[in-house]
C-alpha cells in the first residue's frame, strides 16, 4: 500500500471536522490552592488527598467549558491530563467535575490500566476503568498498557471485543512509545480488525508518522467509512486535510484558534493554512524531544494567557527551560494573543 500512497488523493475539501481536544490538568503548590472541591464525600481511596489539593480546579473548570464553547469536545483523563500519573480518586473527581459542568454535552476520557512491564492483560482491570467513565456519561478512550501490549495481533483485537460487551462505544488508541513506555503502534490487520468492532466508533493514532496515518486512512475509506481515524500527530495538524478528524494535546493550547481554523476548512476559506501554519509552529515548538514536556509547553502558555494559576505540571513530567516563554509570547502574538508580561 505505501508504494501506491499518493495523498492527494486523500484530501478532502470543505469537510467538517470534528475536534475533540485533551485538556491539560493544571497544578498549583499546595499552599497556593484556594477553591472548594465538589462533593469529596463521594470520593474514596487512600491516595484520596495526593493531587486533588494541588490542582488548579478553577483553572480546570474554565478550561473545559471554554473548550466546550468553542465547539471541540473536552477530553480528560488523557496524556495531556497526566492520566497515566494520577490516582484512581483524582481521576474519578475529573469525571464528575466534567459531567457536572458540561451538563450532559459530550465528552471523552482516559480509561488506563496501571500496571507494569511483567502484567498479563486484565479485562477486570479495564472494567473498572471504564465503568466510572460510563457512569458519567462518557466516551472511554482504551489506553494502551504493558498487558494488552503483550498480547500478539489477533488478541489485541479479541481484547478489544471483550471490552466492546461492555460499551455501546468507545476510542481505540495507538500511542507511540515517544509519549509513554507502554505505548504501541498496531499493525494495519489489526487496526482493521478494530474496524470490524460496531462498538469502535474511532481510534486515535499518535505515531506522529503521516505515512501510517495515511494507510489507515485508506483502509478506512475502504472498509467502514462511519469510523474515525483521530490524528494524534501534533507534528502534522494538517492530517485533517486528507480526512482524519483529531483528538490532539496542542488543541488545548488555542483551543478557539483550532475550532476557528476548522470552520475555515469547511467554508474553503483559504486563510485556514496561514492559521494552520502558525498553530502548527506551535506544535513544532512544543512537542519537540522530550516530548512528554509539551505538557509544561501548555502550562506556559495558558498561563501567559491568564487562564490557569501557574505554569507548574505533575511533579513527574518533564519541564521545559524557563527560555521557552519569549518564544510562546511570540507564537501567541502571531495568534493574535493578549499574554501577560514575559519574565524568562
Amino acid at each position: 500500500m505505501a508504494n501506491d500512497l499518493d495523498p492527494r488523493n486523500l484530501i478532502v475539501p470543505r469537510r467538517r471536522i470534528t475536534g475533540i481536544s485533551a485538556i491539560l490538568l493544571p497544578f498549583v503548590s499546595a499552599g497556593q490552592y484556594s477553591g472548594s472541591l465538589r462533593d469529596p464525600s463521594s470520593v474514596r481511596g487512600a491516595n484520596h488527598d495526593s493531587f486533588i489539593n494541588q490542582i488548579d480546579w478553577p483553572g480546570f473548570d474554565a478550561h473545559v467549558l471554554r473548550t466546550a464553547t468553542a465547539g471541540l469536545t473536552p477530553a480528560v483523563n488523557m496524556d495531556t491530563g497526566y492520566g497515566n500519573l494520577l490516582d484512581d480518586a483524582t481521576r474519578r473527581v475529573i469525571l464528575e467535575r466534567t459531567r457536572d459542568l458540561l451538563g450532559g454535552a459530550p465528552f471523552v476520557a482516559g480509561a488506563f490500566v496501571g500496571d507494569s512491564p511483567d502484567s498479563r492483560w486484565s479485562l477486570t482491570s479495564y472494567q473498572r476503568q471504564i465503568e466510572p467513565i460510563l457512569a458519567c456519561g462518557g466516551t472511554p478512550v482504551i489506553f494502551p498498557s504493558y498487558g494488552l501490549n503483550r498480547l500478539d495481533e489477533a488478541g489485541v483485537v479479541a481484547a478489544h471485543r471483550e471490552l466492546a460487551r461492555y460499551t455501546d462505544r468507545f476510542i481505540a488508541f495507538e500511542l507511540g512509545q515517544m509519549f509513554v513506555p507502554f505505548g504501541r503502534i498496531y499493525e494495519l490487520e489489526t487496526f482493521q480488525g478494530l474496524m470490524d468492532i460496531p462498538q469502535c466508533i474511532g481510534a486515535k493514532h499518535s505515531s506522529l508518522r503521516r505515512d501510517l496515518e495515511w494507510q489507515r486512512l485508506i483502509l478506512r475509506n475502504q472498509v467502514r467509512p462511519d469510523f474515525r481515524v483521530f490524528t494524534g500527530n501534533d507534528l502534522a495538524i494538517d492530517m485533517v486535510m486528507y480526512g482524519s478528524d483529531y483528538l490532539l494535546g496542542l488543541s488545548t493550547f488555542a483551543p478557539e484558534e483550532f475550532a476557528r481554523r476548522d470552520r475555515l476548512w469547511e467554508q474553503g476559506d483559504p486563510a485556514f493554512f496561514e492559521l494552520n501554519d502558525t498553530l502548527q509552529y506551535l506544535g513544532n515548538f512544543a512537542f519537540r524531544e522530550p516530548v512528554p514536556a509539551y505538557k509544561h509547553s501548555a502550562a506556559m502558555f495558558l498561563h501567559l494567557r491568564g487562564w490557569i494559576q501557574s505554569d507548574l505540571t505533575h511533579p513527574s513530567n518533564a519541564t521545559r527551560p524557563t527560555t521557552d516563554r519569549p518564544i510562546l509570547a511570540d507564537i501567541a502574538r502571531r495568534l493574535g494573543i493578549e499574554t501577560r508580561t514575559v519574565h524568562p
